[in-house]
C-alpha cells in the first residue's frame, strides 16, 4: 500500500493550484455581474410585488447556476453570490439622511433570505471536481 492510500485518501487527489489569470478575471466578472443583478433585483422586487420578487429571485438563481456551469465548478456560483450579497447588504444599510432602498415588508425579507438560500443551493449543485467525458471510467 502506498502512503497516500493508508490515510484513507484517494489516489486521484491532487493538490490545489493557483487559478489562472483568465479564471481570476472570469470570477471577478461574475462577482461584478452578481452585484449588478443584486442591485437590479432590489429595485424590481419592490416594484411589482409577487411577480417582481419571483423575477428577481429567478434572475439571481439563473446567474448563480449559470456561473457554476460556465466556470465548471462551485466557484462559479460562489463568485456571483458574493457580489449579490455585497450589493444587497450595502443597499439595506440606512444612510444618515434616513433613506434606504428596502422597505420593512415581507417582500424584502423574502428577497434577502430567498436569495441567500438560492445561492447556497446553486453552490451545492455546482459541478464538483469529477472528470467529465465519454471515456472516463469512474469506480475502477
Amino acid at each position: 500500500m502506498t502512503s497516500a492510500n493508508q490515510g484513507g485518501g484517494s489516489l486521484l487527489a491532487q493538490p490545489l493550484q493557483r487559478p489562472s489569470g483568465p479564471r481570476v478575471l472570469a470570477y471577478l466578472g461574475l462577482f461584478m455581474l452578481g452585484a449588478v443583478v443584486g442591485a437590479a433585483g432590489a429595485l424590481v422586487q419592490g416594484g411589482w410585488f409577487p411577480g417582481g420578487l419571483l423575477l428577481a429571485l429567478a434572475g439571481a438563481g439563473g446567474l448563480f447556476l449559470g456561473g457554476a456551469r460556465a466556470a465548471g465548478g462551485r466557484g462559479g456560483a460562489v463568485a456571483p453570490a458574493a457580489g449579490w450579497m455585497v450589493a444587497v447588504i450595502l443597499l439595506t444599510a440606512s444612510r444618515p439622511e434616513g433613506d434606504f432602498l428596502f422597505g420593512a415588508g415581507v417582500g424584502s425579507y423574502l428577497f434577502l433570505l430567498g436569495g441567500m438560500a438560492i445561492a447556497v443551493i446553486c453552490a451545492t449543485l455546482g459541478l464538483g471536481r469529477q472528470p467529465s467525458g465519454p471515456d472516463v471510467r469512474l469506480g475502477k
